[in-house]
């Protein structure tokens, strides 16, 4: 009876259903996004000139989107730490910037598109452009949407328990959406 007692004291902590579904959706979505960034290089590789004649994208514009969005991780870290000290209120105050920041890097996107020049179907490089620039707009808009989960419940009383893995897990998301968005700020905009 002592060791089974042992046993369990001693047992690895169980990971939650939703981190355990959520680290497994994003390793999904790195082989989705391995598949365009390989796409990319590919036509890269195969397409001269890369980018395109006439092809001018704005850095900076996209160099302000970048640090907001870099910034609205740290936020979100903020209100989740805050949440694990029992300050509910501040976990809902960061998500609010966080959401504000997502907002305003997809703005700063959406402007982006509408002044760079080129089409969707302009070249193959218009092709990537946007579907690489837009199916990570279409995860910030995911992220966002989560995000807005994580208020409702809370002003519905939740994670006053101090069960946290919904918020957590939304964070894994969003962290990962901004991994994402490095590798193609990189690729597009520094590495052109």
């Amino acid at each position: 009876m002592a060791q089974a007692s042992a046993a369990l004291r001693t047992a690895p902590p169980e990971t939650s259903p939703i981190r355990f579904g959520t680290i497994l959706f994003l390793a999904s979505e790195l082989l989705f996004f391995g598949g365009l960034f390989a796409a990319y290089f590919t036509l890269r590789s195969e397409t001269d000139p890369w980018p395109p004649g006439g092809v001018e994208l704005d850095a900076k514009l996209s160099t302000l989107a970048t640090g907001l969005l870099l910034l609205s991780s740290f936020t979100f870290i903020a209100g989740v730490r805050a949440a694990r000290e029992g300050r509910l209120p501040a976990l809902k105050r960061w998500v609010i910037v966080t959401i504000a920041l997502g907002v305003a890097f997809l703005s700063l996107q959406l402007w982006d598109w509408f002044h760079v020049g080129f089409a969707v179907s302009s070249n193959a490089y218009g092709t990537m452009y946007f579907a690489m620039t837009g199916f990570h707009g279409l995860h910030v808009i995911a992220g966002i949407l989560l995000m807005l989960v994580v208020l409702g419940r809370s002003a519905q009383g939740a994670y006053r328990d101090g069960n946290l893995d919904g918020p957590e897990a939304v964070g894994y998301y969003w962290h990962f959406v901004d991994v994402v968005w490095v590798g193609l700020y990189a690729t597009i905009f520094l590495l052109k």
